[in-house]
Order: structure tokens, then C-alpha cells, then sequence
């Protein structure tokens, strides 16, 4: 028999005044408690309380065990919950990966807030333009924008994602505005790293190749040529929302905008049970719409034919 099995039992019979309430107390049965005090006072080779259908009476033995293990009783069980907290609290580093502009405006921001509040976490994040391969390059979370295409992680919706095509009051002054995709040829199409520009067609995804004087892999440095009239973007709604409420930049073909994009956490399977990245998905999911622009309101128009 283990040195200090029954202990407990012998404890919580006395601190309760039954063995039924020692067993509610430690979710066994009083049998169970019955057996453990037994074989505690089999390895004692003593008699530790006197056991009537009314009442328990402990021996001069028992007073004296009780009152040297009572203490002790109370401290097994605060360095066993000082443990659990301890390993309950999240630690090690977090790898996370995220479009430059966007990680920098929005994320870190918040994941040094929650850094702040879990000094035993720590941060690898790496900005890239490019979808970073989050199982070869060794990433617990990849913050993805858009349509999400890669159907082999898992995949948590952060926020909804507004995508426009905008130009400027100067260059739809000296050009006119487009009212279907079969327009955008006629126009100097300014666009990032890919030169399809998403739309919803009666529901339906459609792309659409577009041609222009400019090409890049910086949403500021598009949202600036733009602003001075270079031609047309497309661009999500953290850049133009604030440029649209002013009037400097004008929003068209809205009929034809694309519904399914987001921001999105994206975690290889391996990972998504992880504690510490449970814990930055949520906190993200919980603060990172109220970092957002705020929305303009959509004029109420109808799908053309």
C-alpha cells in the first residue's frame, strides 16, 4: 500500500463527520472510502476512529493523525491546483504568417495586446505578399484574405471582406464610368500581383483579366496611384473605405461584387487543437472586426440584366 493512500479518505470522513458525505466529497462510494480508511489503519496497525450507525469518534491515535495530516491534506491539493494553473496557462511561441499591409495595420497590433496578457507566449510573425506555405515553412496559423482556395487546412471566418473597384473623381472625369465587366477593357486597370479581378455574375464567381499601366505587390503603393487618377483597382475595403466617405475615390460595378471573401485563420490540422493557437484565433475573432474601418452604408441597387 502506497504511504499515502487512505489519507484523504481519513480526512474528508473527519472533516465531513460521515463516510457518505466523504464519498460525495470525493465523488467515490462510501465503500470505497470505507476500504481506504480500513486499509489505512491495517498499514498503521491502528484503530483511528470508532464507528457507530450515529456517529464517528475518533481514538486518541486518530486526533493525533488527523491534526498531522489536515495541513497537509490542504496543501497536496493547492500545489496539484498551482500545477494546473501553471499548465493551463498558455506558453511557447506562436508562428503566424500574414499579408504585410494587413498584418501590420491590423494583427500585430492585437497580438501584442494579447502578448501583454500571456507573458510565458512568444511571437514569430513573418509578413509576405505570397501565400507562405504554412506546413513546409513550419507556421501554427496563416491569416488569409479573399477566397479561400486551399481546401486542406482548417479554416476559421475572422471577418467579412469588401472588395471594390474604385477610381478617382479625376479619372472618371476624363473617362466614364464602367456599368458592366465587359467595360473594364475600355480602362487603364491598375492591379497587384494577379491580373484577374473577382465579380459575381447572378450569383455565379466569374473572373475577369484585366489590362493596365500598372502592376505591383503593394496595396498602399496601388491605392496611391489610383488616388491620383493613374486608372482603376480593385482593392479591399481597409484602403478605400475612409477614401470612398470623403469623395476622393468613387466605387462602381458594386452590382457585380464578389460575396465570398473574408479574412480567415487557417491552421494546418496538426495544429488547430493546440491551446496557445486556440487562444490567438479566438482573440482575433473576437477583436478584429471592431479594428476594421467602419463600413459606409451600400445603396439599395439591383442586379442588372
Amino acid at each position: 500500500m502506497h504511504p499515502w493512500e487512505g489519507v484523504e479518505a481519513f480526512i474528508e470522513v473527519v472533516r465531513q463527520g460521515s463516510f457518505a458525505g466523504a464519498a460525495r466529497r470525493l465523488s467515490v462510494s462510501s465503500s470505497h472510502v470505507s476500504r481506504q480508511v480500513a486499509a489505512l489503519e491495517q498499514r498503521l496497525n491502528t484503530t483511528l476512529m470508532y464507528r457507530t450507525t450515529r456517529r464517528l469518534r475518533l481514538t486518541e491515535a486518530g486526533r493525533l493523525y488527523y491534526q498531522q495530516c489536515d495541513a497537509l491534506i490542504d496543501g497536496f491539493r493547492d500545489a496539484d491546483s498551482a500545477v494546473r494553473d501553471f499548465e493551463a496557462r498558455p506558453r511557447g511561441e506562436i508562428a503566424l504568417t500574414c499579408a504585410t499591409t494587413f498584418g501590420e495595420r491590423f494583427v500585430a497590433p492585437l497580438i501584442n495586446d494579447l502578448l501583454a496578457q500571456h507573458p510565458l507566449l512568444s511571437l514569430r510573425l513573418y509578413f509576405t505578399n505570397r501565400q507562405a506555405d504554412l506546413l513546409e515553412e513550419g507556421f501554427d496559423i496563416g491569416i488569409r484574405l479573399g477566397t479561400l482556395e486551399d481546401s486542406s487546412m482548417i479554416a476559421r471566418r475572422l471577418a467579412d471582406r469588401r472588395e471594390y473597384v474604385v477610381g478617382s473623381v479625376d479619372y472618371f472625369q476624363r473617362h466614364p464610368q464602367p456599368h458592366t465587366l465587359s467595360e473594364l477593357r475600355h480602362h487603364r486597370c491598375l492591379h497587384g500581383s494577379r491580373d484577374r479581378w473577382r465579380f459575381a455574375v447572378e450569383g455565379v464567381a466569374r473572373e475577369v483579366t484585366v489590362k493596365g499601366p500598372w502592376q505591383g505587390n503593394s496595396g498602399p503603393a496601388l491605392l496611391d496611384a489610383t488616388l491620383k487618377g493613374l486608372g482603376l483597382a480593385q482593392l479591399p475595403d481597409y484602403y478605400v473605405e475612409q477614401h470612398l466617405a470623403t469623395g476622393k475615390l468613387i466605387s462602381v460595378l458594386d452590382n457585380y461584387r464578389h460575396g465570398d471573401t473574408g479574412v480567415w485563420a487557417v491552421t494546418p490540422h496538426h495544429r488547430h487543437r493546440s491551446p496557445r493557437v486556440r487562444l490567438v484565433i479566438d482573440y482575433l475573432a473576437e477583436h478584429l472586426v471592431s479594428r476594421l474601418p467602419a463600413r459606409r452604408r451600400e445603396p439599395d441597387t439591383s442586379t442588372p440584366t
